[in-house]
Formats: structure tokens, sequence, C-alpha cells
């Protein structure tokens, strides 16, 4: 069987087909193809796309927006979408699995999640069987957070609810989910940890080794969204993790001062 992983050069892609190609998989005779613009095939242009699917069964679709400016986000998604269900349909591609994030339709606020949504739709009605696989925040992504939060010194922060992950888990959700057969619904992963988002923050200030007060500030938005509790959090069955946040931010290279 082959699968493509589009954006199987990037952080989440090159895990997924690392994945893919493990031992058990090759001796299965499993062929795992990481299509990005640096192997020569870009979603968003169409360029290479048709080459890189022929004789696919599956497509897995992890590759991210470069802007999270609203125009660019949305064409980025939107033409992607339209070009690989296009693409599909041609060589016959029998399932599509697709990663996107817990509480897209909450988060409308903002332009990125607004074109996660249309991404979503254009899968569920490409006709083209699928699965997408929603995961909450990546624990590699909480610097990124805790760093915009800082105003003035100060790191404000909302207390809505928060449950990373570890991008290594998500890679082996979205690697099991292309194995499996098509679900034509949604999949929710999260980590075992649900805390406020301040406490995160510390978490992450205290784990690297920076003195800086973070303050609970409820009128903090995230991503240009000011929080509900739980919108970043899976609702019913979800997949968790067992990895923690503190022991892998315990795990990471540390910074040499």
């Amino acid at each position: 069987m082959k699968i493509v992983v589009i954006g199987g050069t990037g952080l989440i892609g090159s895990q997924v087909v690392a994945n893919l190609r493990s031992a058990n998989l090759r001796s299965a005779g499993h062929e795992v193809l990481a299509a990005s613009p640096n192997t020569g095939v870009n979603a968003v242009t169409g360029e290479g796309l048709a080459d890189a699917l022929k004789g696919a069964s599956v497509v897995v679709d992890v590759a991210n927006a470069p802007s999270f400016a609203d125009d660019a986000a949305m064409d980025f998604f939107v033409r992607a979408g339209r070009n690989l269900a296009a693409a599909e349909k041609a060589a016959g591609v029998t399932h599509h699995v697709a990663l996107s994030v817990v509480g897209t339709e909450l988060l409308l606020d903002s332009g990125y999640f607004r074109a996660k949504l249309a991404q979503e739709e254009l899968i569920a009605s490409a006709g083209v069987p699928w699965t997408l696989v929603r995961a909450t925040q990546f624990f590699e992504f909480v610097g990124a957070i805790a760093g915009a939060a800082i105003i003035d010194g100060v790191a404000r922060v909302t207390s809505a609810s928060i449950q990373p992950i570890a991008s290594a888990d998500v890679a082996e959700k979205v690697a099991e989910a292309a194995l499996a057969p098509p679900r034509n619904g949604m999949i929710e992963i999260a980590g075992p940890e649900r805390l406020p988002m301040v406490e995160l923050v510390k978490r992450q200030f205290d784990g690297i080794g920076e003195s800086r007060e973070v303050i609970t500030d409820d009128t903090a938005h995230y991503f240009g969204v000011l929080l509900e509790d739980r919108w970043l959090t899976p609702n019913g069955d979800a997949w968790l993790s067992k990895r923690r946040y503190r022991d892998w931010l315990a795990a990471q290279p540390k910074r040499v001062a």
C-alpha cells in the first residue's frame, strides 16, 4: 500500500513518515512518500501532486499554513484542499486523513481557525472516504504561547483550560489512523492533563529556569480569540496520551547561557 504524507517534512509529518516507515510496516510492503515543497510536491499550486499520488491508497495531510494571517491561511487551506480532492479522485485514493484542531468551530474569531473549519468542510464533502484527527495544542508550542503573553515584562494569561499533547503522540495517532479504515468522522486526541493555561505557562517558565511574573488575565487573547473555559479541551470519548508536560519539558535540551 502506498501512503503519501502531505507536509511530510515538517514537525508532525516527519514523525508520521518515520512511524509509517517502521520495520514492521516495511516488511508488510508499505511504501511511504514524504511530500512537501521541499520534495517537489506543492498541494497549494498543484505542482507534482498528480505524480506523487500515482498508485496511492492513502493520503495523510498534516501541512500547515506558513502564515496565520486571515486571508493567507484561508487561501492555503482552501486551495490545497481543492487540489488534493481532485488529485485523489483522479488517482483512486481510498482514504484521506487530515490533522486539525480540537475546538476549531468555537474559535472562529480567528481567521486561522475559520480557515481550518473550511478545510474540514472541504474534506467531508470531497467524496473521498476520510478521517479527521483533531488534536489539542502541542507541547512544542507552549513556549511560544508563553512568550506572546509577555507585556511590559509580565505574562498575562487566561485561566481557560488547555490540555496539550506532545507532537510525537499526535504523529503516532495520525499514523494509526492512516492504517485503519476510514471513519468518515472525527477522532479527538489530547494530553493527560487538563489545567488552566496560566498554570501551563508558569510550568513553562519554571521548567526553563526563567524568573517571570505570571498573572491571570481573562481578557488575554489566544491567537486573537477571547477564550471560554473548555474550548481548548476535548469533549466525549477522546484518546488521551500518557506523556505529561513537566516530564516532556524536563527531557528537552537545556539552553546554553
